[in-house]
């Protein structure tokens, strides 16, 4: 892919441009800018005009995977395909990269790593427990910022492809039901070794908090989503861990 380093560098900022109208398209546009430069009559000439106003169009999905589409999409740019094709490629890609980002990161990865920081601070780990959690959390994103661009420019317009492919679809299955596991692992081990000693009524109310959080979510008197659930309770855990230990 003509620029790989620099396009992929600017997918970190693809959501710096962020608008109501665009979404995510002017980001989405800057990232795949330096790679068009590469079309016929270079920066500036008509074709790489017209290909840089197509990819500053609407775009949404997960920032994480958004390289699958820039990939797929500037290689249909070089490849000279029809602007409509490309303009529903891009289209047609955003509700599934967004909804397989989600069930990933925010439903499974983030949750999963937090309960590897909390765990490691119940037993002592200090300092190194968030730095251990910022270290494996944006380890795994950019890995997959990576793959996402080299597969969506391998794919093209066959970018499908890739999110179909047994390891995809092995990770959205499993990544939900992994994270849970870990999550309800760790809060009542990280609740048990840091409130050790703590008075009755500090369980109690514990058990009472976690009582009444269960009861709102159930009837639906609050609305958050899972990795914002498992983060305050983590979160919780471990502070209130602190307070008494």
């Amino acid at each position: 892919m003509p620029a790989f380093p620099r396009v992929l560098a600017r997918l970190f900022a693809i959501q710096a441009a962020w608008n109501s109208e665009r979404m995510q398209g002017v980001g989405f546009g800057w990232a795949a800018e330096p790679a068009l430069r590469a079309l016929e009559g270079g920066a500036g000439g008509a074709r790489y005009r017209a290909a840089l106003g197509r990819q500053c169009g609407f775009f949404n999905a997960h920032p994480y995977l958004a390289g699958l589409a820039v990939g797929a999409s500037v290689r249909a740019e070089l490849e000279g395909e029809p602007a409509e094709k490309i303009e529903r490629l891009r289209g047609a890609l955003c509700g599934p990269l967004g909804a397989l980002g989600d069930r990933l990161f925010w439903a499974s990865w983030l949750p999963a790593c937090a309960a590897i920081g909390v765990a490691l601070a119940a037993f002592g780990a200090g300092l190194w427990a968030p730095l251990a959690f910022l270290a494996l959390y944006n380890a795994g994103h950019v890995v997959v910022r990576v793959w996402a661009l080299r597969a969506g420019w391998r794919r093209g317009a066959m970018v499908a492809l890739a999110l179909s492919a047994p390891p995809v679809r092995l990770a959205s299955r499993i990544a939900a039901p992994l994270a849970g596991v870990a999550v309800g692992f760790v809060i009542p081990v990280a609740f048990a070794r840091q409130t050790a000693g703590a008075p009755l009524w500090a369980y109690a109310s514990a058990a009472g908090g976690a009582v009444l959080v269960a009861l709102l979510l159930r009837l639906g008197l609050i609305r958050v989503g899972a990795a914002a659930v498992c983060a305050v309770i983590l979160g919780a855990t471990w502070v209130l861990g602190m307070l008494w230990s």
